[in-house]
């Protein structure tokens, strides 16, 4: 059995597959459980295994899924190819049949599509990222190079770790705006799925073109991969949008 969580909106459109990974896949030995990352110490003939299993579950082929090596930073790149794509935490294509793929352990994967050009995009946004803002520079990015205007624009946020979970330092105060910094108890926890959030809304995408996942990763814990919450020794999800060539 594998459970996936899928983007209802995003897949309304009968060419758009977008699909999230859990921890209950075919392989789910503890400590890593259905694991889709290479960096994280785990078998990789297992975990190559596993992205096989959950690409194919979602009805495509892992060769035609582009993976990037996420850093923390705000580098956007275009591709029009799949495979290996280099250091990079955001990816977008005008390409049919490649699907973009986006690990997490507890930071945000973000989705994105565009109804008329038929762009997709797929974002890394933990705190460093929602500091740099690359879920912006990523619609700016689609605006600039396809003419992509926000109306058009379809959005869909991953499960993450939630506000209520994710204690920060008191350095945060100067680095987010207070709207999204909750001090409880003398503490100080950061709001990352708002922030981003916002940042389509800002855009101008309307409220009803974004799906956003009432799922918390830290408190899922029979569900949902959290480094925050288990550490280090610990599994990370995939998510992958992908576009099919036609409207079928």
């Amino acid at each position: 059995m594998m459970i996936i969580i899928r983007s209802k909106l995003l897949e309304s459109f009968p060419n758009i597959v977008c699909g999230f990974s859990t921890k209950i896949g075919r392989n789910c030995t503890a400590p890593y459980y259905f694991n889709l990352s290479m960096s994280v110490g785990d078998n990789p003939d297992i975990v190559q295994k596993n992205k096989e299993d959950f690409a194919s579950e979602m009805g495509i082929s892992l060769n035609n899924v582009a993976l990037q090596k996420q850093t923390h930073g705000d580098i956007v790149s275009i591709i029009d190819f799949p495979g290996y794509t280099g250091e990079s935490d955001a990816l977008i294509s005008s390409q049919p049949c490649i699907g973009l793929a986006i690990s997490s352990g507890d930071c945000c994967a973000i989705f994105l599509y565009d109804k008329e050009q038929e762009i997709i995009a797929g974002v890394h946004s933990g705190w460093r990222g929602t500091e740099k803002r690359i879920l912006e520079k990523t619609l700016i990015k689609m605006q600039n190079s396809f003419g992509t205007i926000p109306n058009n624009i379809f959005a869909f946020i991953a499960p993450a770790i939630s506000q209520a979970n994710y204690e920060v330092g008191p350095e945060f105060a100067d680095r987010f705006s207070r709207d999204y910094i909750l001090e409880k108890e003398g503490k100080l926890f950061l709001d990352v799925t708002g922030t981003n959030r916002d940042m389509l809304r800002a855009f101008g995408i309307p409220n009803s073109q974004i799906e956003i996942s009432d799922l918390c990763s830290y408190e899922m814990k029979d569900l949902l991969h959290s480094y925050r919450r288990d550490g280090a020794v610990s599994g990370r999800a995939l998510g992958i949008i992908y576009r099919r060539r036609d409207n079928v």
